[in-house]
C-alpha cells in the first residue's frame, strides 16, 4: 500500500510540474507542486548568487556561465526587462543550480534576499561617440538604486560591481552603503578582471606563450590611463623593450575601445567581460568556501596610495578582501604611469562621491 501511495504521489508531483496551476491557490496538501517550488531548496550544495542586469549583453552570457559553476546552488536573475525569457532559457541547462527570475523594481528585494554574492553588470554599454560623462549620468542612478536594495536585503553579501565607469560607481556604492550604515569595505569589489584577462592575452601573444600560463598584475583603475599593467612583474619573468612596453600598455588600456570600434556601434565588450566577471566571481566563491591563497586584482577601498580607492592585488577570504598587497617595485615607465593614473582616478572617485552627497 505504501509503495502504491508513493507512486501516486510521484505521478501527481510530475503532473503538477508539467502543468502547474494557473493561479496562486493550491489544493490542501499540495504546497510543493508549483513548478518554481519543485526544487526550492536548491539542487546542489553551494552559494546563492544574484545577477542584477541579467538580461543585458553582459548579463546573459554571465548568467549562462554562472549556471555552469558547481559552487552555485541558487542563481537569481534580475532585470527591468526580458528576465522571464532569459530565466526560462538558462533554467533548462542540466546543471545543479536552481534558477529564478525577477522582473522590475518591485521584485528587486525578492531577488536579493539571502544572497551570498551579488554581481552587477546592470547599465548601458559605451557606444561610439559616447563620452564617459554620458555613461556616468545613466549608470550612476542605476547603481544607486541597486545598492540601496542590497543594503536592505543582503548587506552581508559580497558585491562584484561591473557597471561602468567602475572608477566612479564603486565610490557611489560605498556612499550608498555608508548612508544605510551597512558599509563594509571588504565586501565591495570593483571588477577589473577584464584588464588582467586582456593583459595576459596580449602579453602571451608577444611572448608566444599560452595565456593561461601568464599572469600580469594590473593596478590603478578601470578606464584609459588609469589602467596600469605592471609588465615588470609579469610571470613567468621576462623583459620587454621600450617599444614592446608602450605597445602592450596602450593596447591593454584601450582594449575596450578596440572592441567598440570593431563592433561598429553594435555593442561593446560583452562576451570577454562576462568571461572575466565569472572568473572573478569564481574566485570569490572559492574564497567564501574557505580556500586559501585566492589572490586577484580588484578596485577596492585601499591605502596602497593616497587615494581612497585603488585597484591592486588582494587576497580574498570568507569576509571578502582580507589583505591588500603593496604595489611592489616599479620601473621608471610604471612610476610615470602611476602618477598619470592617480591624477585621473582622483577626479573619477570624487565624481562618484559627489553624486551621492550633492
Amino acid at each position: 500500500m505504501q509503495a502504491s501511495a508513493d507512486v501516486n504521489q510521484r505521478i501527481a508531483r510530475i503532473s503538477a510540474h508539467i502543468n502547474p496551476p494557473t493561479d496562486n491557490l493550491q489544493m490542501e496538501g499540495s504546497s510543493n507542486l508549483k513548478r518554481e517550488n519543485c526544487r526550492a531548496k536548491g539542487g546542489s550544495p553551494g552559494f546563492k548568487v544574484a545577477i542584477l542586469g541579467a538580461a543585458g549583453g553582459i548579463g546573459q552570457p554571465l548568467a549562462m556561465l554562472m549556471k555552469m559553476n558547481p559552487l552555485v546552488s541558487v542563481l537569481h536573475l534580475y532585470d527591468v526587462v526580458n528576465t522571464p525569457g532569459v530565466t526560462a532559457d538558462i533554467s533548462h541547462m542540466d546543471t545543479g543550480a536552481v534558477v529564478r527570475g525577477f522582473l522590475g523594481q518591485q521584485q528587486l528585494g525578492d531577488a536579493l534576499t539571502g544572497m551570498d554574492l551579488v554581481i552587477i553588470p546592470a547599465g548601458v554599454p559605451r557606444k561610439p561617440g559616447m563620452t564617459r560623462d554620458d555613461l556616468f549620468n545613466i549608470n550612476a542612478g542605476i547603481v544607486r538604486t541597486l545598492c540601496e536594495g542590497i543594503s536592505k536585503c543582503c548587506p552581508k553579501a559580497i558585491v562584484n560591481l561591473i557597471s561602468n565607469p567602475v572608477n566612479s560607481t564603486v565610490p557611489i556604492a560605498a556612499e550608498v552603503f555608508k548612508n544605510a550604515n551597512t558599509y563594509d569595505p571588504r565586501l565591495l569589489l570593483g571588477v577589473t578582471m577584464l584588464d588582467v584577462v586582456r593583459a595576459n592575452t596580449f602579453v602571451a601573444e608577444v611572448l608566444g606563450l599560452d595565456p593561461r600560463d601568464v599572469d600580469v598584475p594590473v593596478v590603478g583603475g578601470h578606464a584609459g590611463v588609469t589602467i596600469l599593467p605592471l609588465l615588470s612583474q609579469v610571470k613567468p619573468p621576462c623583459s620587454f623593450t621600450q617599444e614592446e612596453t608602450e605597445y602592450l600598455t596602450s593596447r591593454i588600456q584601450n582594449g575596450g575601445t578596440e572592441v567598440v570600434e570593431a563592433k561598429a556601434g553594435a555593442g561593446s565588450a560583452t562576451l570577454s567581460m562576462a568571461y572575466a566577471a565569472v572568473k572573478f566571481a569564481d574566485a570569490c566563491l572559492h574564497a567564501l568556501r574557505g580556500d586559501a591563497g585566492v589572490v586577484q586584482c580588484a578596485f577596492v577601498s585601499s591605502q596602497v596610495t593616497e587615494l581612497p580607492f585603488f585597484a591592486s592585488r588582494v587576497r580574498l577570504g570568507r569576509n571578502g578582501v582580507e589583505e591588500i598587497y603593496p604595489l611592489g617595485p616599479l620601473n621608471e615607465y610604471e612610476r610615470v604611469g602611476l602618477e598619470k593614473a592617480k591624477k585621473e582616478l582622483a577626479g573619477s572617485i570624487e565624481k562618484g562621491v559627489s553624486f551621492i552627497r550633492k
